[in-house]
Order: C-alpha cells, then sequence, then structure tokens
C-alpha cells in the first residue's frame, strides 16, 4: 500500500465514503505523498549541499509497477534540478484523489457508490469494503502519537504529512489532542530517518503547507 493511500483511507469517513471535516486541499498532501514514496524508492532525493540546496535530483525513470508513481515520474522528468514547491501542483492535477480511489475500489478495499442528489446531482462516495489495513495503520500511528512508541519510517512519513494538514488528531483517538499535535510536530521535524531522506520529508511537507495556504490567501475579503 502506497503512503498516499494510506493517507486517502485515513481522511475518508468509512461509512460516508467523503473525506472529514478539514480535508480540503487533500490533493497537495497526496502530491507530496507520491513524492515521499518515490524518496524511499531512491527514484527522487533532495539536494543537501551548500549549492543550490534543496533541489530535486532524479534517480532514474524506469518503471516502479505503480501506475500513480509511473506517471508522477514522467511528470518530474521536467522537474529536474527545481525545488519540491514547484512539483506539489503538477503532481496534484489530473484527478489524482480519483485515481487513488479508483485503485483502492478495484482491490476490494473501498465500494465506489454513485448516486444523484435531488436524482439531478451525480455524487460519488467510497465507503470501506475491507478496513483491515486501514485498522493496521491507526493502531500503529496511535502507538506512536499517542503511547510514545518509535515510528518507523513509512510511519515517520506518513505523521509528517498528517502535521502538514494539521489532521493527526483527527484520525487518531486520544485524550490530549494538544499533546497529539505536538507529538506529530516533534515526530515531523525529528532525526527519524538519514539525513536525505529526512531533508525530502520537510522540504515535501512545507511545499505542501505553502500549497495549501494558496489556495486560502487568495479568497478576497467580504
Amino acid at each position: 500500500m502506497l503512503i498516499a493511500e494510506d493517507l486517502v483511507l485515513l481522511v475518508f469517513d468509512d461509512e460516508k465514503g467523503k473525506p472529514i471535516s478539514g480535508g480540503s486541499n487533500l490533493e497537495y498532501a497526496l502530491a507530496g505523498a507520491l513524492l515521499i514514496e518515490l524518496a524511499t524508492l531512491g527514484r527522487v532525493d533532495v539536494t543537501t549541499g551548500e549549492k543550490k540546496s534543496g533541489r530535486l535530483a532524479l534517480g532514474g525513470t524506469s518503471p516502479t509497477g505503480q501506475p500513480v508513481l509511473d506517471d508522477a515520474l514522467a511528470k518530474l522528468s521536467k522537474y529536474d534540478g527545481r525545488k519540491p514547491k514547484d512539483v506539489i501542483g503538477p503532481l496534484a492535477g489530473g484527478n489524482l484523489s480519483g485515481r487513488l480511489l479508483d485503485g483502492l475500489a478495484e482491490r476490494g478495499v473501498l465500494r465506489k457508490e454513485k448516486e444523484k442528489v435531488f436524482g439531478l446531482f451525480p455524487v460519488t462516495s467510497w465507503p470501506a469494503a475491507d478496513s483491515k489495513h486501514e485498522e493496521e495503520v491507526r493502531s500503529g500511528l496511535r502507538r506512536v502519537l499517542v503511547d510514545g512508541q518509535e515510528p518507523n519510517e513509512r510511519e515517520a512519513a506518513l505523521i509528517s504529512l498528517l502535521s502538514a494538514m494539521d489532521f493527526a488528531a483527527k484520525v487518531v483517538d486520544g485524550p490530549d489532542v494538544k499533546a497529539i499535535k505536538k507529538r506529530a510536530k516533534d515526530i515531523a521535524e525529528g532525526n527519524w530517518a538519514s539525513t536525505a531522506m529526512r531533508k525530502a520529508v520537510e522540504e515535501v511537507t512545507s511545499a505542501v503547507m505553502v500549497a495549501m495556504m494558496v489556495p486560502i490567501m487568495m479568497v478576497p475579503n467580504s
């Protein structure tokens, strides 16, 4: 399961099949998840040298076997040497969440249900069909964010994205919301991976936060 797929499962309500409250600008976070996934596979790196630090460096474009990742790699081939913030928008395009949801439905993890509101407006929902994997992910996140265990690399990357979205406390139940948010922020800023990998996640989550803020900043005052 991809990090982006885990993020979709966490953000979508299992019964209603819709994003839970606050799930706006999900596409940008999913784009960041793809970039982080490619970094874990060694297909993308972020430079850390004194000159042009924080730039993308592609490590090969051979197929990964995952269509959504291969599509992302094809797009990234045009952005070698650019900053992560420059690619979040392009990677978020093409109905990214829809493609991920379709893939999860094809594998029996979600159900794709179509209906018409007032008999006129078509809407699609994605309720859970098999919650086993999602429950395992949530349990792992709870052990890290509430019980204080150390995260593995994938958990830390997912938590970093959830922290950037201010979503950690919405996907994990706990008695202290502030403590969960702080723990997530500490992990996002911590030494849980190699220097290169940590730099990649820092740059990506920062770019995701900027991308999510831009639509808000552009809304004129009423």
